[in-house]
């Protein structure tokens, strides 16, 4: 019985290890979309190195991003996922409140 509990308390404690840095996230000051690294950018939940790199070659193409959301103009980022992200990101340092930019909302995906 008691290596049962030392058992479930290590799992618990494991479970919590892992979620810190989700957590960590959540607190910290939003990244920057057009100064960010493929690294910085793909420690954001739900943009793995794929999409990180690919974000980083659409703003070396195309210039910096004028809103959050103009990810939608990268490959692989549609409304569920910048609507997911919003909150964790900027363009020019500052929170962006998380409301979408009405003159570029309805852009469509490439």
């Amino acid at each position: 019985m008691r290596g049962l509990i030392t058992a479930s308390v290590t799992g618990v404690l494991l479970g919590l290890l892992l979620l810190a840095p989700q957590h960590a996230r959540a607190e910290a000051a939003p990244v920057n979309i057009n100064t960010a690294s493929a690294t910085e950018l793909a420690a954001l939940q739900g943009i793995g190195p794929a999409k990180a790199q690919a974000i980083v070659e659409h703003r070396d193409k195309n210039g910096q991003f004028k809103s959050v959301d103009d990810l939608k103009l990268v490959r692989g980022i549609g409304d569920k996922m910048l609507e997911q992200l919003r909150p964790h990101l900027t363009v020019d340092g500052k929170h962006d409140g998380g409301a979408a930019n009405p003159a570029t909302a309805n852009t469509t995906k490439r």
